[in-house]
């Protein structure tokens, strides 16, 4: 929420794509005249305060794909072209109350279904705030977090974070979020899923430090770099 006055830190980052949960509208995304403006910017959801952006920088250009699947609200996939290769990007937030089948982690189980073909193709990223970690799984419950994994497995979608730090899903070291912004009620929300010719590609995975971040959110940054 009020992206615009947290513009200024994710920035130094220098980002060529940023997903950007809980975000306001593009009407209010009004950036002070010395700050970089994105080349592209999408936005989805039913609240002006917070819904899910997409911002591109650079000579990096985005297109909506026509398939997307309104019931998913702000799961949405998005063609990403005019850099040094293209992809096709899912952007996730997995926050929708008005499903009863589930408003959190049971959104991305449907939408990798729904978006089955286009989870085929090579050079795929899935990326956002699943809000879901194996701990919560529900055993009974098709559409829990490490059925989500199993199934982008067999696709040859993994996830970097856990790639790169050689991690089990449910024991992260490093945490993506902090309950109330509590050091001490750390939790692992965000994910980026590479196909493996992009896995192939992975420089780096960072994650925010909690006193650098929490300032801002109660989230912190996932970075993914790509040769």
């Amino acid at each position: 929420m009020a992206f615009r006055k947290k513009a200024a830190g994710i920035l130094t980052l220098k980002p060529d794509v940023l997903i950007l949960p809980e975000c306001e509208c593009p009407d209010n995304l009004k950036f002070s005249n010395d700050m970089l403006k994105p080349t592209d910017s999408l936005w989805f959801g039913d609240n002006k305060h917070k819904g899910l952006a997409v911002l591109s920088y650079g000579n990096i250009r985005l297109k909506p794909l026509d398939d997307h699947n309104a019931s998913l609200k702000t799961i949405v996939p998005i063609r990403v072209y005019g850099g040094d290769f293209e992809f096709n990007l899912l952007a996730i937030w997995a926050n929708n109350p008005g499903d009863k089948d589930g408003q959190y982690v049971e959104q991305v189980w449907k939408a990798i279904h729904y978006y089955e073909p286009l989870l085929q193709n090579k050079q795929t990223i899935l990326t956002g705030d699943f809000n879901s970690n194996t701990i919560w799984d529900r055993k009974r419950r098709a559409g829990n977090h490490s059925n989500v994994v199993k199934v982008l497995a067999e696709k040859g979608i993994h996830s970097a974070y856990h790639h790169f730090n050689k991690q089990t899903q449910g024991e992260e070291a490093h945490p993506t979020f902090y309950l109330y912004r509590h050091k001490h009620r750390p939790y692992h929300l965000d994910y980026c899923f590479l196909s493996d010719d992009l896995l192939a590609r992975l420089v780096s995975v960072e994650i925010g430090e909690h006193h650098a971040w929490t300032v801002y959110s109660d989230h912190v940054p996932l970075m993914v770099t790509l040769e």
